[in-house]
């Protein structure tokens, strides 16, 4: 953590006092297991020099040679830019999977817009390994393109090329809601393109899910109250493993993987931020959104891929400077103009919906019990069933 950062401790968190959620205890019932907590940095470090690249080679193939009670001591020092080991060495995340013996399937339909990316599909890779249900909406003009690798009966066709309209995936947003109206549901998922994992947050580990049940616990969790607008996993890249936060976040900002309700009072307008922009109306408005923190997504970062908006809309402005001054002219009370990381940000207060509180349905009756949903957690090393 950076110490410029002011920490709160409450209970088993230490957290940026932004996280900090007085009743998520108290809601989070009934719902799988979730234990993070801070975990503190290396007691001891050591720096090793070397004259060559020669000499290094050999002093890691003699690391990963070392063994202690019949197990490797050290795993190396592989990567490119960070030349680290742990002794002993790390359980990797990468070594296990969640998995359901018997899978919950989402109750809502599942949407991933997509433009140009039908050669990567990362959303539609990932749901397929995690049998989720989908659909995927594509322009008339690529229709031909995602067919040759998509079943057919999995793919929407827009009207028309809503990219020749200049505003980004806004056009394409609405009518996935429409479309999901007139089908007559309650909710609808939307999904980026570029979502290349759903993995969940527990242990301090982030572990990848193939199963569909993620999506089903979400949309659980949000039908035990009248006033959620909004609900999505957060990114992996903001829920660092070795710092603790809560399994959910209340009335914040939901993008890339979001659960709407569908009869809001509300449309994506603009060109801009959209998503942002969406929630903090909704905010605004009285109603709650919830951030997840127990899934997560793991998702290419904006601009390193072409396809989507990164050939039209996010190669626009002054380092994305327009960007940060649409959603102020949108929310001036609530918005802010700040610079960081070499380029220009919109810092939102959403201290100001603190106010907004969740709302229980009449007779919702659940368990105080811890709840996995029948998701295992699989050791693919020999590959055997360990607690969930």
């Amino acid at each position: 953590m950076r110490k410029s950062q002011h920490i709160i401790t409450k209970g088993q968190f230490t957290v940026f006092n932004e996280f900090i959620q007085e009743d998520w205890e108290k809601e989070w019932v009934g719902m799988p297991e979730y234990y993070n907590v801070e975990k503190e940095p290396p007691a001891v470090t050591t720096t090793f020099k070397f004259r060559n690249q020669e000499d290094f080679e050999l002093f890691n193939q003699l690391l990963k040679k070392c063994v202690y009670n019949g197990k490797k001591v050290f795993d190396g020092m592989q990567r490119k830019t960070v030349k680290s080991s742990w002794f002993p060495s790390l359980i990797k995340a990468s070594r296990f999977v969640y998995k359901s013996e018997t899978a919950k399937t989402p109750q809502f339909p599942v949407y991933i817009i997509s433009k140009g990316r039908w050669e990567r599909r990362q959303t539609s890779k990932t749901l397929e390994s995690m049998n989720v249900p989908y659909r995927i909406v594509v322009e008339p003009s690529e229709y031909k393109n995602y067919a040759s690798v998509i079943d057919k009966k999995k793919i929407l066709v827009l009207p028309s090329d809503f990219s020749k309209l200049g505003q980004g995936s806004i056009p394409v947003r609405n009518w996935v809601w429409e479309h999901s109206i007139k089908e007559g549901h309650e909710w609808h998922w939307i999904l980026d393109d570029n979502i290349e994992s759903v993995e969940r947050f527990n242990n301090n580990m982030k572990i990848k899910c193939n199963t569909s049940t993620p999506f089903y616990i979400i949309e659980e969790f949000v039908l035990r109250y009248k006033n959620i607008a909004q609900a999505g996993m957060n990114y992996a890249l903001f829920c660092p493993a070795t710092e603790a936060r809560p399994p959910i976040r209340f009335n914040t900002r939901i993008y890339s993987c979001i659960l709407i309700r569908n009869d809001l009072p509300f449309r994506w307008r603009g060109k801009y931020n959209e998503d942002t922009d969406l929630s903090i109306r909704v905010l605004k408005d009285g109603w709650c959104t919830i951030l997840f923190n127990a899934f997560l997504i793991g998702k290419r970062a904006t601009m390193t891929q072409n396809g989507g908006n990164t050939n039209t809309i996010y190669n626009e402005g002054d380092e994305r400077l327009k960007f940060a001054e649409s959603l102020q002219q949108q929310h001036p009370d609530v918005v802010k103009i700040v610079r960081r990381f070499n380029r220009w940000h919109h810092y939102v207060n959403y201290k100001l919906f603190k106010k907004n509180k969740l709302i229980k349905k009449q007779g919702i009756n659940i368990i105080n019990k811890t709840n996995n949903y029948g998701m295992k957690l699989i050791d693919k090393v020999p590959e055997k069933k360990v607690a969930g």
